[in-house]
């Protein structure tokens, strides 16, 4: 477990990243990943997440004060690439991507043999409204912790260029148990 106790959150458009660099966080620094998306994909069938909003960030003031905060910044033309070619499997959260990380057999969970399911805002129909909404909401969150102090913002357009870079911030704070090469 990890030597105290730190309080991070990754803030991203659909697509960025999020739940890849959050996986690799708590699986190098023993820490626990709390996904608002996977606790809420079932019964909120939105663009849902915590926090999205100036108000959801104030909410979590009340609870806690954050050590860290992460931006990711891809490209509007990556983010497009990558949700259109994302496919989920429900039950677990688990997320295959067809280009660079396709289940085994095409549609078909590699762990539970289950169907897999596109999200109907992971359409590209859908793809362009969602990153005009977050960008027009997550500006004044993204504000509110850069003016604090607590803002990292990491750009790019593949997350195992990122990844280092997110490394190398959590080891100034909290001592790593698997090193950055494992992945």
């Amino acid at each position: 477990m990890a030597s105290k106790l730190l309080r991070a959150v990754i803030l991203g458009p659909p697509g960025s990243g999020k739940g890849t660099v959050c996986q690799r966080i708590a699986q190098s620094f023993g820490l626990q990943h709390l996904s608002s998306g996977h606790f809420l994909r079932e019964n909120i069938k939105a663009n849902t997440g915590f926090p999205r909003t100036l108000v959801q960030a104030e909410a979590l003031d009340r609870i806690c004060e954050l050590d860290l905060v992460i931006t990711l910044n891809i490209p509007f033309e990556t983010l497009k690439d990558r949700l259109s070619r994302r496919w989920i499997h429900p039950p677990s959260g688990r997320v295959y991507n067809l280009d660079f990380n396709p289940p085994h057999v095409h549609g078909i969970d590699d762990i539970t043999g289950e169907p897999l399911v596109q999200q109907e805002d992971d359409k590209p129909e859908a793809v362009a409204a969602r990153l005009r909404q977050y960008k027009d909401v997550a500006k004044p969150v993204i504000e509110l912790y850069k003016s604090r102090g607590v803002l990292h913002q990491f750009s790019g357009t593949e997350t195992n260029k990122i990844w280092p870079y997110v490394y190398m911030l959590f080891s100034n704070k909290i001592t790593p148990i698997q090193s950055k090469e494992a992945y």
